[in-house]
């Protein structure tokens, strides 16, 4: 799992995870690219993340991965991420195509459910808090 602040060299990231696995003997390689769009008149989305539990969800996926014979790897970005660039990137490896398939929907699906991530829109240079797109986490919050 990689952290960075700010927009994602998804090029430069992409790269260097096919360089780390050129002799692994992985029949399948599945990226996966999360971009900002152009909505609602934002010029960024922002994010906190809380990187302990992020950190153990990963672990626990890539546990997952391994139990088929794949690893997963994924970046995200914290703090302010404009439109039209990527916030998110995540790529299964696999010895065969169909468990990289299965994984990588999987993974990314249970990613945007379930990673400790608040997001924010940015707007007029401010950020304004996106509850509806943003983790519920039990046990967090004023009233927990």
């Amino acid at each position: 799992m990689e952290l960075y602040n700010g927009p994602l060299d998804v090029k430069e990231i992409f790269s260097r995870w096919l360089d780390e696995e050129a002799e692994s003997n992985y029949g399948a390689y599945i990226p996966f690219v999360g971009t900002i769009r152009a909505e609602d008149n934002i010029e960024a989305l922002s994010f906190d993340i809380y990187e302990p539990i992020l950190q153990k969800w990963f672990d626990e996926w890539q546990e997952k991965a391994e139990a088929r014979g794949a690893i997963v790897k994924m970046a995200h970005a914290r703090g302010d991420v404009p439109v039209h660039t990527s916030s998110y990137v995540s790529a299964v490896f696999s010895p065969k195509r169909r468990v990289a398939l299965e994984l990588i929907d999987e993974f990314v699906e249970d990613f945007k459910a379930n990673a400790p991530i608040w997001k924010y829109d940015v707007k007029n240079g401010k950020r304004i808090y996106a509850e509806d797109r943003s983790t519920p986490m039990d046990g967090s919050g004023l009233l927990a």
